[in-house]
């Protein structure tokens, strides 16, 4: 008999303060990926949660963040080769398992270890910020840290990152739904004297993803590809794809479009294609191999 979602308990959850597409098939670019639904809970979360911890995405396919936050978390569920695994759930398809989690708001993430919540955090945290978080749990998962749950919350809130405050202003507001609340943040951020390379870097990212997914609002993926086919020398068109594309997780393929339209044109808009392309290599982030072959090939184009 399937177990009824709402009877789940979610207990003991350790929240790690500071730290908090549709993907064409969640999960599908990653082997330690797993889509769960109400009827697999039980198995794929609890009952594996007992010998691996399990990192549950709570995402949805209108959730701009999540198309953020899914990649990232693929990505490292793959290098960690099987130390936990991700069980991404459809928070539309699922409602009452985003109900017996509490989930108010998503992307949401919850690690789960023996049955049990011990760390989660809400938004589209930077990469950086993810795998910080996760190298605490799998750390403290290994160390037996969450039988004594009290002393490991303890441990996990003292080692926890703080997020910079514009930064993750501009998180929250991206989230939200609030483009320009997240754009005047991150804005901030990019503009205060004094600041690292690395936060300059996430404020960079956090600017290009909010004009992304500005420009793309409106769009019609449809009529766009209507209009490249009647015309493939359409430059803007061509710009649009590439955005719609490096959304829908197919950043290569949108590279490669760009890199088509600098070998093919010249003057205003080649200079059009080659800026759109340096905006989308700060979405997608330098640690992505996509973009090192990207800038490889724009070299070779430009020069």
């Amino acid at each position: 008999m399937a177990m009824d979602p709402t009877s789940i308990r979610f207990a003991g959850a350790v929240p790690l303060d500071g730290l908090g597409t549709p993907a064409p098939a969640p999960g599908a670019g990653s082997s330690h990926a797993i889509d769960v639904t109400e009827a697999s809970f039980e198995a794929d979360v609890l009952t594996r949660s007992d010998s691996v911890p399990v990192v549950i995405d709570f995402w949805a396919t209108w959730c701009g963040p999540c198309r953020q936050l899914s990649p990232i978390l693929e990505k490292l569920a793959d290098e960690a080769a099987g130390q936990w695994i991700l069980a991404k759930i459809d928070v539309d398809a699922n409602p009452r398992l985003a109900q017996a989690a509490q989930v108010q708001g998503i992307p949401a993430v919850k690690a789960i270890v023996n049955g049990q919540v011990v760390s989660e955090f809400t938004g589209a945290l930077p990469e950086s910020q993810v795998r910080q978080w996760l190298t605490q749990l799998v750390a403290a998962a290994r160390a037996g840290q969450f039988g004594a749950l009290g002393a490991a919350a303890g441990e996990a809130d003292a080692a926890a990152p703080t997020l910079d405050p514009d930064l993750e202003a501009g998180d929250e507001a991206m989230m939200s739904g609030d483009l320009a609340g997240a754009t005047e943040a991150y804005q901030r951020l990019a503009d205060r004297p004094g600041v690292s390379a690395e936060l300059r870097a996430e404020a960079r990212s956090g600017l290009a993803r909010t004009a992304l997914l500005a420009r793309t609002e409106s769009v019609d993926p449809q009529a766009l590809q209507a209009r490249l086919g009647a015309n493939p020398d359409d430059v803007e068109a061509a710009c649009s794809a590439a955005d719609v594309m490096v959304l829908a997780q197919r950043a290569e393929e949108g590279f490669a479009l760009l890199l088509q339209v600098i070998r093919s044109t010249s003057g205003d808009e080649r200079n059009a294609a080659r800026e759109r392309l340096l905006d989308l290599f700060d979405v997608v982030g330098e640690a992505d191999p996509a973009v090192a072959r990207a800038r490889r090939d724009l070299a070779a184009a430009l020069f």
